[in-house]
């Protein structure tokens, strides 16, 4: 015969059963499974290469090659899907973040120039944007390219602050015909790192000198709307994966849900200044990290791949 407290166990056992449940129902609904990592299993962070003075601006270009740049050295370098680093651009004027469009050119902010510009295959550069309203540009900083081609940019400024022709530290919109340049956010103290959603819907932007990232709607024009707190951390440089989860750099590269949970914190022997995701099968994360470049295989990839780098192969 079954007694009183046979039975009190079973129900404590079945109440317990039903707390892990809901549990695991919550933290899936937010993302991610319970105790399940974005990184693949026993993925390690690995040093590709180092010596540089400060790399930045990781950048795939949908083939598996990743660019990423040394900024006082003044060098775009290329780190191959086989393996192998080499120098893309000597004489890159301190160029910093770095991103491929659809034509297959790298757009890069420049420090040095005070622009944003686009390079092709033969190194030939096209400035696209320096000034606004006639005045010179700070020093833009992290960038990212719209589907309709328009491009955001950051344009904090860092060090010398003697020679600023802006009323401050922005972030702007330059129309996909580039012919018109729109300053979108004008309340932030240090914006650096940005971007967008492959929809086009929603863009993320880390405010450094307020330690805060926050996300906006973007609408018609590429004016942006409904600023929301997101994370309560800035970050030097982003990335989404195809999940929709942001990754964020600072003393580590930390990773939030599209809800903005904190899901993981992946740490770097070096300080990470960027992220990206690129590689054979673009499923490792690739970290600019002070005198070197890093990487961790990972189980997921970038939220979007150039589509003319898959026409191409």
């Amino acid at each position: 015969m079954k007694t009183e407290k046979h039975f009190r166990n079973v129900s404590i056992m079945l109440m317990g059963c039903t707390l892990i449940a809901l549990l695991s129902l919550v933290l899936t609904a937010h993302g991610q499974e319970p105790g399940a990592s974005l990184l693949a299993p026993g993925a390690k962070v690995k040093k590709l290469a180092g010596d540089f003075s400060f790399t930045e601006g990781p950048a795939d270009d949908g083939k598996g090659n990743i660019y990423f740049t040394d900024i006082p050295n003044n060098r775009i370098h290329k780190w191959s899907r086989d393996g192998k680093l080499s120098t893309f651009l000597e004489g890159s004027e301190a160029a910093n973040g770095l991103i491929f469009d659809e034509n297959g050119k790298l757009l890069a902010c420049r420090h040095g120039s005070r622009s944003v510009v686009s390079i092709d295959m033969n190194r030939t550069i096209t400035t696209l944007a320096d000034e606004y309203r006639g005045k010179k540009l700070n020093s833009p900083n992290d960038l990212w390219i719209d589907p309709s081609g328009g491009i955001y940019f950051t344009d904090p400024r860092y060090g010398n602050r003697d020679n600023l022709e802006q009323d401050g530290e922005h972030v702007y919109y330059l129309s996909p015909d580039q012919a018109s340049l729109s300053r979108v956010i004008d309340d932030f103290v240090r914006p650096n790192g940005i971007i967008g959603t492959p929809d086009g819907k929603t863009i993320y932007v880390a405010d450094n000198g307020a330690n805060m990232t926050y996300s906006y709607r973007i609408g018609a024009g590429g004016s942006l709307s409904g600023k929301r707190e997101f994370a309560p951390v800035g970050s030097d440089g982003v990335a989404l994966d195809e999940k929709g989860n942001l990754y964020l750099t600072g003393d580590a590269v930390v990773i939030y849900s599209p809800r903005g949970r904190l899901l993981e914190k992946i740490e770097v022997p070096e300080r990470p200044s960027n992220v990206c995701f690129g590689g054979k099968d673009g499923k490792t994360l690739f970290i600019t990290a002070r005198t070197s470049l890093y990487s961790v295989r990972m189980t997921v990839g970038a939220a979007k791949r150039l589509a003319y780098a898959f026409n191409s192969r």
